[in-house]
């Protein structure tokens, strides 16, 4: 690591580490909380940004039963998030893996990225329970984590567990995070940190310093970025007073992945808070934006959906509303859910097929088939999303994977 690129404002310091190749340099953080001083340029970003997520509380609040409507968001997190870290797998994989989810038998099959990234969900979902019974720590932490390393390529890495050994981010090493020996430590105090009720940032800001300092640190051996951003969810649901974790930051940082790395390193490197600040409000308000959007959109379809029908019973409805939770569904599947007969679930399924709410997947045995409408609005990629403005020229180039 170049140590020449860390300035006098750097929040904290460089340490000579022994390495294969000879002495190199990791960064140490200061410990939580900074020194920074918001500049006024930030206030009407974080103005902004409160208004679009009150809105997305306010929307998610009203829907007749927000779960329904979550958990395509969150599968959609699942999916970016990962794909931050190189692992690509489509919203049809996952929902057909998740129908009969088994551990990989090898690291290399295509088994073991679509289990990557349902663990991401299994992951969020263990954190939000975890909650429920106490508050953000490292206890918390460790547990989220161990489920999103189980039986993936990774689970040798001491899941659950701070490591005990040097990494570095970036195969050149551009950055490394602290030695090994520090993390407990710099943990004890986030821990401390995240905790105290007496910080002068606003919860949401203070929501984004955690999550790079948190991701400075880089506690685990694998892992870091996605824990991280799914813990920048709960933070943000929790801090705010949300009724759900409604707002997820992956697909924004995803878009703006280049800005996104740079930005937290240019915080070690020169104290740049304001950027890595302004860049996260600005995020946060366009997925505020594009979440609410979406929940229009899934909302205005479910009642659509109901009118489409001329079978108004209530297992019909129950069967619409399920494929909002999952929009990849099989007879069987369906026979064992609502107790029906075989016959009467095909029945079912052939009189969604007919007003064209589902479709089959061609090829498929047993036989498979989908909402395409709701997939869509779901899914897709939300065009454009509004990047920072004016970003300034890197000053080293981007190398902080996460």
């Amino acid at each position: 690591m170049d140590r020449t690129k860390f300035s006098d404002k750097s929040p904290g310091r460089c340490v000579p580490i022994p390495t294969l190749r000879g002495t190199d340099w990791a960064f140490i953080p200061h410990p939580m909380p900074p020194t920074w001083e918001i500049d006024d340029s930030i206030w009407q970003l974080l103005v902004e940004a409160k208004e679009a997520l009150g809105t997305l509380n306010g929307i998610g609040q009203v829907l007749p039963d927000p779960k329904l409507l979550l958990r395509p968001l969150q599968g959609r997190e699942a999916i970016t998030s990962s794909n931050i870290e190189g692992t690509f797998v489509t919203a049809h994989e996952l929902l057909l893996f998740e129908m009969n989810p088994s551990e990989p038998s090898k690291a290399n099959d295509k088994k073991a990225e679509w289990q990557e990234v349902h663990n991401y969900s299994k992951s969020l979902e263990e954190g939000i329970k975890l909650l429920e019974e106490m508050p953000f720590c490292n206890r918390l932490i460790r547990k989220m984590h161990s489920a999103l390393m189980h039986g993936v390529r990774g689970r040798d890495k001491m899941p659950g567990e701070f490591r005990k050994h040097q990494v570095q981010i970036g195969s050149s090493g551009k950055f490394i995070p602290p030695p090994s020996p520090e993390v407990e430590a710099l943990m004890a105090n986030l821990e401390q940190y995240v905790n105290n009720s007496e910080s002068t940032y606003d919860p949401l800001i203070k929501s984004f310093i955690v999550h790079y300092q948190f991701e400075t640190i880089h506690p685990f051996l694998d892992g870091n970025g996605r824990i991280g951003r799914a813990i920048l969810a709960l933070m943000i649901y929790k801090w705010l007073g949300h009724a759900s974790p409604w707002l997820y930051m992956s697909a924004f940082f995803e878009k703006f992945k280049d800005e996104y790395m740079d930005s937290l390193y240019r915080v070690s490197a020169e104290g740049n808070w304001n950027r890595w600040i302004s860049f996260c409000l600005r995020g946060a308000t366009e997925q505020s934006r594009d979440s609410v959007n979406r929940c229009h959109q899934l909302n205005r379809l479910r009642k659509e959906f109901y009118s489409r029908v001329d079978s108004k019973t209530s297992r019909t409805y129950d069967l619409i509303d399920a494929l909002f939770s999952s929009p990849v569904v099989q007879v069987a599947s369906l026979k064992r859910r609502f107790g029906v007969t075989y016959p009467t679930a095909k029945a079912d399924v052939q009189a969604l097929v007919s007003v064209g709410i589902l479709q089959e997947i061609s090829d498929f045995k047993p036989r498979t088939f989908y909402s395409k409408e709701i997939m869509d609005i779901a899914y897709r990629d939300e065009a454009p999303l509004v990047a920072p403005t004016a970003p300034e020229p890197p000053s080293s180039p981007p190398d902080f994977v996460v």
